[in-house]
């Protein structure tokens, strides 16, 4: 597999600072990737919403620069 095919799957990156993931929505993240860093266009892969800045990983690639991600850790509910 050359550099240039390196596939996204399995990688970690966060949600771009204005790519917000919403439902049924496509949003920005930001991956590290063959030396860089890289945006692709996101698709939350349960169909919700991801928030600007949280982790994800990405589980699966749609297209060239289109990726399902899901968050890479659970969202904590607010101790009362």
């Amino acid at each position: 597999m050359s550099a240039s095919s390196e596939s996204p799957v399995g990688l970690t990156g966060r949600v771009a600072r204005h790519g917000a993931i919403r439902a049924g929505r496509v949003g920005e993240v930001l991956i590290p990737i063959r030396g860089g860093l890289e945006a692709f266009l996101a698709r939350d892969a349960d169909g919700g919403e991801i928030g600007e800045g949280e982790e994800i990983v990405v589980v699966e690639r749609v297209a060239a620069r289109e990726v399902l991600v899901t968050r890479l850790y659970e969202q904590q509910e607010p101790s009362a």
